[in-house]
């Protein structure tokens, strides 16, 4: 093989290497900017209209995560983000996807998706924490989820 030969090959090859991992690294970063922003808030009350550490419902923390780790902008309020991105499966879900909940016939429940089954959000009980979409409770109430990231 000539000289000319292997330096394609190469170049080639470590070019192909690079596109793959484009992808991985983008959704390694939503992760850790969605960790920073758990352990940023962790523990922190539920508050009724809540948007800042005194305390935040779950639009309001949503709204203060998507707003710092990616300076998106979303609705203030639940029903509003519900019609925000696109409708995705939950077989399908991605990390930093919406994943909405219906509590009770008139209230509505949203949480960021994680990875591995787990979603963040604000509990009226235990405030900011992070809980399992396998958990009895939720997996009865869980209704869809939608993507806002474009790139994941």
């Amino acid at each position: 093989m000539s000289i000319r030969n292997t330096i394609i090959i190469s170049i080639t090859i470590i070019f192909c290497l690079s596109c793959g991992s484009a992808k991985k690294s983008n959704t390694v970063s939503n992760k850790t900017k969605l960790e920073t922003q758990f352990k940023q808030y962790k523990g922190i009350k539920y508050k009724y209209g809540g948007i800042d550490r005194n305390g935040f419902d779950c639009s309001g923390y949503v709204n203060k995560v998507y707003k710092n780790a990616f300076n998106i902008q979303l609705p203030r309020t639940t029903k509003e983000i519900a019609k925000q991105g696109k409708k995705v499966s939950k077989s399908k879900l991605k990390i930093g996807d919406l994943v909405f909940f219906r509590p009770t016939s008139r209230y509505r429940h949203v949480g960021i998706y994680m990875g591995n089954d787990e979603f963040m959000h604000s509990s009226t009980s235990k405030g900011i924490i992070k809980s399992s979409l396998n958990n009895h409770y939720w997996k009865k109430k869980y209704r869809y989820a939608r993507r806002i990231l474009k790139k994941q």
